[in-house]
């Protein structure tokens, strides 16, 4: 799951560590709130992946975030133009995932925003599968 939290003007993916980061995933839906405090932005959202919440903030065109759910923590990047975002992530345990989504939000006032999106993850790297090599090649000593 991708919730969308708003910081500064951009979309920041608040980081779902139970679907989005933990496990390869076929796809993902979700809504999610968030409301800016000071140079930050708090997020909580839900989704087939569960309950999340993070805080994140934006360096740039770079958005940084942390969240929790029900996977544990994990910390990420991010970077959005329009309605589509990239980011990575790294959870608690290692994993380090690529993620894409798209997704809408709307004022609610105060600052506030909500919005609905869809995303995809998958683990790129994780430090508990041994790493694969090729089979010897036949006929050579």
């Amino acid at each position: 799951m991708r919730a969308s939290a708003r910081a500064g003007g951009r979309s920041l993916p608040v980081l779902a560590a139970a679907g989005l980061v933990a496990a390869v995933l076929a796809g993902c839906a979700g809504v999610g709130l968030s409301v800016p405090v000071g140079p930050f932005s708090i997020g909580v959202g839900v989704g087939s992946g569960g309950v999340t919440a993070g805080v994140g903030t934006g360096v740039g065109p770079v958005s940084v975030g942390v969240g929790v759910g029900s996977g544990g923590v994990s910390a990420g990047v991010g970077t959005h133009a329009g309605p589509v975002g990239v980011g990575a992530s790294v959870n608690s345990s290692g994993q380090v995932s690529g993620n894409v989504g798209v997704g809408v939000s709307t004022s609610i006032g105060g600052g506030a925003r909500v919005g609905a999106g869809v995303g995809t993850s998958t683990v790129i790297y994780d430090p508990h599968v041994p790493e694969r090599r090729p089979p010897p090649a036949a006929g050579g000593n």
